[in-house]
Order: structure tokens, then C-alpha cells, then sequence
């Protein structure tokens, strides 16, 4: 009955999702309703559940979600994403200038949304391409795959953040286990761009939309990369100060770190970073911005909340002794978990809905996967967000930004966008497994 009326409320969210339309929030929600109910919970223990569950889930990532979009959206209005593609283009050379691009892509996906990162960049992918005679094909499969590398791999994106919450994963190793695979990820979709992209063929622009031109930025290349470095500096050497051996100590400079490496702490110091990039712009426009950030964080915190309530429902019912999971230790857990996202991904393709749902899912079964410590659990959250990336086709928004924008029609995408998330995510889950079979 329980194996039941976990597959009816997935296809559920699924079917709300996909078929109806219905926002995230409300599907989620009432998943957790439905599965209280069907689980033989009262209503006054759902409703407990629930709220406990949706407050628990936001209690550490909340702040993290609206600094970290905050952060984004002055990088993206203050011209600095252009900044910081340039000066990788300038580090890594124009020989190289696809791999530059892609790197670009992985860099600016961190705190900025893949959709919006592709947009601002695809004028320079044209303007590349003109001048190395490079199709520029190649250019928006690099930067695509590299976009999407750091966006379900590396906090402060909302999955990653928001799978650390719900399985109860130390922010700090999520970050540094991630950079570990998503880099790995990126390159392997610029190797994709530079094996498919030449075969591929761009459509007559006529009719097509233009990206965004390129607006000249008065901001400094390192005034770029602070509002990003420097949080995820902090954030990875309090994971360091806080590893079981204490290498540096427990005295004033472990004291610093740990409270300077909070996530919610490294990200406001992030925030006052990005602040300096626009204070040349009127105050009035910045104060738009920042509402801007905080209407698109709502939401995306909402939606974390609504899948930690799922989660908690979820909880009150020892799911791994009624699938009878015993043998699926360690390996085949983590293979489960990226199994469980990447169909969820392909169904109803949001990489976001897939990542919360799945952790919602797998974090009863923790215990039995035998995946209890900090780096288990870590790499958890890496298996679920290697399968949220699992594919990115015609339900997936990002998919019609990067068709669109490329001026490619759906078969092409599909050769060459689709079959690119595909390998990226198989890359991803073998970095995990060996990521697991090392530490």
C-alpha cells in the first residue's frame, strides 16, 4: 500500500506539473496532503508534520537562497557576467575560445540562472565565432553544458542548496565535492561541442530572437569575480576548519572561519561585494534590483519548503523495509537516488522540481543506503543533481533558451543540446561513485 501511494503522488506531481500546469508550490503541497492521508496520519498530524517539515527544510537556506539570487541579478544587471566571460575568453585565449566560453558559462552559472547566463552570453558566442571562423554552434553547446554544469552541482544554485537542507548535508562539503565533479561535467560538454557541434547547422536568423546585446560594463575583472569567490572561499575553508581532525585548531582563527564560513554569513559578505558593482547606478534602479532578486528567491524558497513538508511526510513511514532495500548499500543507493531524478527530470523537466522531489524521496532511506556521514550524504545531494541533469529536452525551458537563442530548430537541439546532458550526466554519477569509492 505505502510502495503505491509513493509511485501515485510522484505521478501526481508529475502530471500537475507537466498536463495542468500547476506551480511547484501547489503540487508539492498537495502531495504531502494526499500522502498524510493515504499513509493513515490524522489531520492534525499532517498539518504538524508539515509545518515542521517545511520550517526545518528553510530554518538554514533561506537567507542563503535570497543573498545568493541577490548576488546573481547585480552580476547579470551590472554587465559583470560580461566581465567575467571576457576575462576568462582573455586567460584561456581565443585558440581555445570554446573552452573559454564554456569555463565562462561554469563560472557565471554559480550564482546566476543557466536560462538568463545564456541569454547575456549569446552575443558574444557570435561575435567569437566571426572571428575565429569557428561555427558558432560549437560556442552554444560549450556554453549550454557549462552553464548547466554548476547549476545542479554547486551551491548557492537553489538545488543544491536546497537537497543540503533536506538531506541534512554540510553546505561547505556539497561545495568543494561539487566543484570536484562538476568541473569534469562542464568539460566533458565542451568536448561534446567541439565532437557534434561542427556537424551541426544553424537556421536562417530571419524571424529568430536576438540575444541581448553586449553593454559596455565599467566593472573591474576582479571587482567581478569577489562577489563570487569570495563566499565559496569562506564557505569551503569552514568545512576545512570544521573537518573531524581540526587541522587548524580550535582556537581564534577556527573560531573566525566557522563563523565567517556560515553560508548565510559568507553570502551577505558576497552581497556587500556585489553592492560595489553598481554604485554608479541610481539608488532607485538598485533598489529595483534587489526586489527583482527577492520576487525570484521567493518562490524558489517556497518551493524548497513545499518539498522539505513532502519530505517529512515521507518520514513517518519506514519505506526502506517495505521496498526491501537492505542490499542497496552504499553504490546502488546513490545509483537509486540518481535513477529516482533522472526520471523525474525527463518527465516533467525541471532540474529544481526533480532535485527537491528526489531528496524528499531518498532522505528516509539515508540509513538504509548506509550513506549517514557528512561526505555520504554530501555526495547524496551529487548523485540526486547528476540525475536532475538527466535529460534536458522539449519540457525544459532552458532547452527552447538554448534553441532560440542559437538559432536551431528542435531536431538539431535535441543532436546536440539533449545528447550533451545525457553524457554530462553519466559523467556526473561516475564522478560520484568514484568520489565514494575513494573518501
Amino acid at each position: 500500500m505505502e510502495i503505491l501511494v509513493l509511485g501515485a503522488v510522484v505521478l501526481f506531481i508529475i502530471i500537475a506539473t507537466v498536463k495542468f500546469k500547476m506551480h511547484p508550490i501547489f503540487s508539492l503541497t498537495l502531495a504531502a496532503v494526499i500522502s498524510g492521508f493515504l499513509l493513515g496520519l490524522s489531520p492534525p498530524q499532517i498539518m504538524e508534520t508539515i509545518g515542521e517539515g517545511f520550517g526545518k527544510t528553510l530554518s538554514g537556506i533561506g537567507l542563503v537562497i535570497a543573498f545568493g539570487t541577490v548576488i546573481g541579478i547585480y552580476l547579470e544587471k551590472t554587465g559583470a557576467t560580461q566581465v567575467l566571460a571576457n576575462s576568462i575568453l582573455g586567460l584561456i585565449g581565443l585558440k581555445r575560445s570554446p573552452l573559454a566560453i564554456n569555463l565562462a558559462g561554469y563560472v557565471i552559472s554559480i550564482p546566476v540562472f543557466c536560462d538568463s547566463g545564456f541569454i547575456i552570453l549569446s552575443s558574444l558566442n557570435k561575435a567569437i565565432s566571426k572571428r575565429t571562423g569557428i561555427p558558432v554552434l560549437v560556442f552554444a553547446i560549450a556554453l549550454a553544458t557549462g552553464l548547466y554544469a554548476a547549476h545542479v552541482f554547486v551551491p548557492p544554485t537553489p538545488g543544491p542548496l536546497a537537497a543540503a537542507a533536506i538531506l541534512e548535508a554540510d553546505l561547505g562539503l556539497v561545495l568543494v565535492l561539487g566543484l570536484l565533479v562538476s568541473l569534469p561535467v562542464s568539460l566533458t560538454g565542451y568536448f561534446w561541442a567541439m565532437f557534434i557541434g561542427r556537424s551541426l547547422k544553424e537556421e536562417d536568423t530571419a524571424g529568430k530572437t536576438e540575444a541581448k546585446k553586449e553593454m559596455p560594463s565599467t566593472v573591474k575583472p576582479l571587482q567581478a569575480f569577489l562577489p563570487l569567490l569570495v563566499p565559496i572561499i569562506l564557505i569551503a575553508l569552514k568545512s576545512v576548519a570544521n573537518y573531524p581532525s581540526y587541522p587548524l585548531g580550535k582556537g581564534w582563527v577556527f573560531g573566525m572561519l566557522d563563523f565567517l564560513g556560515s553560508p548565510v554569513i559568507a553570502l551577505l559578505i558576497g552581497v556587500f561585494f556585489a553592492f560595489s558593482l553598481g554604485k554608479k547606478t541610481p539608488a532607485k534602479e538598485r533598489g529595483e534590483w534587489v526586489s527583482e532578486a527577492f520576487r525570484q528567491a521567493g518562490a524558489i524558497v517556497l518551493i524548497t519548503g513545499a518539498g522539505g513538508a513532502f519530505g517529512a511526510i515521507l518520514r513517518t513511514v519506514d519505506i526502506a523495509s517495505i521496498i526491501n532495500l537492505e542490499s542497496s548499500t552504499g553504490v546502488g543507493g546513490l545509483l537509486i537516488a540518481f535513477a529516482i531524478a533522472a526520471v523525474l527530470k525527463t518527465a516533467q523537466g525541471s532540474s529544481t522540481v526533480a532535485i527537491i522531489t528526489t531528496s524528499a524521496i531518498i532522505a528516509p532511506l539515508l540509513e538504509t543506503f548506509e550513506l549517514l556521514s557528512l561526505t555520504d550524504k554530501a555526495l547524496a545531494v551529487l548523485a540526486v543533481g547528476a540525475g536532475a541533469m538527466t535529460v534536458s529536452h522539449i519540457n525544459d525551458s532552458y532547452f527552447w533558451v538554448v534553441s532560440q537563442f542559437s538559432n536551431i530548430n528542435v531536431k538539431t537541439a535535441l543532436r546536440g543540446h539533449t545528447v550533451g546532458t545525457l553524457l554530462q550526466g553519466i559523467t556526473g554519477i561516475l564522478m560520484v561513485l568514484l568520489l565514494y569509492l575513494i573518501l
